[in-house]
Parts: structure tokens; C-alpha cells; sequence
């Protein structure tokens, strides 16, 4: 949902586009983050008189290329950007395996969340608890969306507190299901018109994620190539998650943060080294940060379910580093700008 129709075009000069890219993570920070983003960049000298405007391009199980065909095609349709963040890494370590177990190539998007479309377009796929476990998810959405809305607008402190454990709890719920559903079994599809791209080549464990890996950063590249040839900055944020970090937690949060039947532990867990070693070319070429440890030092809760995804307080502490215009966006109208 968003308060803009796309592409968005500037109506003053004044006015700053903020691109943000990347799966569920990036979504929630959109709804949640963006607006502490928006208020400590006006306070930094460089943004002081302008209008900041930030625009979502994430969507919950995004994972590349899934970012950079977005990217592309709202360029295409002449989307014009001043600074573009990638919030990404945890689906793709999390969510790519689960296509190479389906038989399906780790570029495709992910099964929970492409089989659900196959399924309506060819009901010969869909078994009854698919269908079930689809319209649950279906109702969590409805429900997350409308209170979201309650949220955004609502004046009561009280009320606020209510609705926001009524919003975490639903959406523990969506995130669980969503979980459960990646994990049914779907009706034969041999017989089915419709083909996803298959594995392309076979992959043992080591090779599978080497793969991700590299894919992932040659569809950030990509990002930064297209950007850069526009005058547009690019940030690229490696998230943080509970499968893969130092952090201590308390009994209270553990309980809610791990699941040891998690269909995401196992890939976080093996996924994560792969990407931080294949981070140092990332380094070398883009404006990349490994946020992995950003929450290390954190001792009150950060995680609302056992996926991947944050409270308000930690998610509203996601910024750039704007104590210096150094890295400023270069292009038409920042002439002055390094």
C-alpha cells in the first residue's frame, strides 16, 4: 500500500526521492522505520530544506533478482530515484534452498509465495489444505493492513499499546502460516501447462549456497550499476537475524525469536558466512554495510516471531549515517555534492 501512484513524479525541485528495496524486513521498515530515517536526515545540513520522499519497492519474500527486476522496470517506466536502500540477505539464504529442495532454480521466487499464484491458475496443483492454509493467509494480510492503518492514525497511547501486541501477535500468526504452507505438499504438477524454470544445474550444499551467494551480490552490482549510470546513490544493508548472530537473549525473547523446526533456521545458519564472504567484492564496488551485528549490543527485545522481523523500537533504529554529507548523491541539482 502506498500514498503515492507509481512512478511517482517529483512536483518541486525541492523535493528528495528515497527508493527502498528488499523482502518483508525492508517492507516493515517502509511502514515503521522510514519516518525516523526521514526525520534525522532533515536534520543534517545537506537535507535541511528538502522534501524528503520515501517510496517502497519491497515486498515480503522478495530476494534477487526479485530487487533488481523491480528495480529495472520502474526505471523503465521512468521512476526517477535521488538515493535507493536495499534492506536484503536473510530470504535469500532463507528462501532460495526451499526452491533447490522443490526442484526449482534458486532465481525463481520463492515457492511459498509463487505457488500460491500457480495454484489459483491451475487448481489441478491446489490440495485442499493448500487452499485452507492460503485463505488463512489471505485473512492474517486483511487483518495486518487494517490494523497498520488503526495504528498510523490513531491519537490513544492506550490504544496504540493494544492494537500494536494485537498487530504482533497477528502477524507471528501470518509469518507461521506462511511457514507451514511452504512445507505442504501440492498435487502432482506433471500434468500441468504451467512450468517454472527448473534447477539449472544440480547443486550439492556447498555449491548451493556459493550459488545464492554469488547471486546475490551480481543482482546488487547490477543495482548499483543501473543507479550509478542515473547519479543515483545506493546503500545496500546485509539484516541482521536471530539464526546468525552473538547477540544474547533472554528466555523471553528466545521463546519467541526461535523455532528449531523453523523451515528459515537451517538456510540462515549456513547462508549467512556464504554471503558475508561474498560481501568483500560487494564492499570493493557499492556503498555495502554488514548490519549483522547491529543489534548485538541491544539488551531490550528486537524480535517479534522466529522468521526474521523486528520490533518497532529496533526497526525504527534502522538509519544511513548522515553525520557527514561525504557521501551525498551526485547528479542533477547537487552540483556541490563530493
Amino acid at each position: 500500500m502506498s500514498v503515492h501512484d507509481f512512478p511517482f513524479s517529483k512536483a518541486r525541485s525541492s523535493q528528495f526521492v528515497i527508493g527502498i528495496f528488499g523482502g518483508s524486513v525492508a517492507n516493515w521498515f517502509c511502514q515503521v522505520g522510514a519516518s525516523q530515517l526521514v526525520a534525522r536526515l532533515r536534520a543534517t545540513e545537506f537535507f535541511r530544506d528538502r522534501e524528503l520522499v520515501p517510496l517502497c519497492f519491497s515486498h515480503e519474500g522478495y530476494k534477487q533478482p526479485q530487487q533488481v527486476l523491480v528495480l529495472t522496470y520502474f526505471l523503465y517506466i521512468g521512476q526517477t530515484f535521488d538515493l535507493v536502500i536495499n534492506i536484503d540477505g536473510f530470504n535469500e539464504v532463507a528462501l532460495a534452498p526451499i526452491n533447490d529442495q522443490r526442484g526449482l532454480d534458486i532465481s525463481m521466487p520463492s515457492p511459498m509465495h509463487m505457488e500460491g499464484l500457480l495454484n489459483l491458475i491451475d487448481r489441478s496443483t491446489l490440495t485442499p489444505e493448500r487452499l485452507r492454509s492460503m485463505a488463512m493467509i489471505d485473512a492474517y494480510r486483511e487483518r495486518l493492513n487494517a490494523l497498520a492503518e488503526r495504528l498510523r492514525g490513531g491519537r490513544s497511547a492506550v490504544v496504540h499499546v493494544i492494537l500494536d501486541r494485537y498487530y504482533e501477535r497477528t502477524r507471528t500468526l501470518y509469518y507461521t502460516e506462511l511457514g507451514r504452507l511452504s512445507v505442504l505438499p501440492g498435487s502432482s504438477a506433471e500434468t500441468s501447462m504451467i512450468r517454472v524454470t527448473p534447477r539449472v544445474r544440480p547443486r550439492d550444499e556447498q555449491t548451493l549456497f556459493a550459488d545464492i551467494a554469488s547471486q546475490w551480490v551480481h543482482s546488487s552490482v547490477m543495482m548499483h550499476t543501473m543507479l550509478a549510470e542515473r547519479g543515483v546513490s545506493y546503500f545496500h544493508f546485509l539484516q541482521p537475524n536471530q539464526y546468525f548472530t552473538t547477540r544474547t537473549f533472554s528466555d523471553t525473547e528466545r521463546q519467541v525469536a526461535f523455532n528449531p523446526g523453523s523451515p528459515f533456521k537451517a538456510g540462515a545458519e549456513q547462508g549467512y558466512p556464504a554471503l558475508i564472504a561474498a560481501s568483500r567484492e560487494l564492499a570493493a564496488r557499492e556503498r555495502f554495510f554488514n548490519a549483522v551485528g547491529i543489534f548485538d549490543q541491544e539488551t531490550s527485545p528486537v524480535y517479534i516471531d522466529d522468521c526474521c522481523h523486528y520490533t518497532w523500537t529496533a526497526i525504527g533504529g534502522w538509519q544511513i549515517s548522515s553525520q557527514s554529507p561525504s557521501w551525498a548523491p551526485r547528479g542533477p541539482g547537487n552540483a556541490s555534492a563530493p
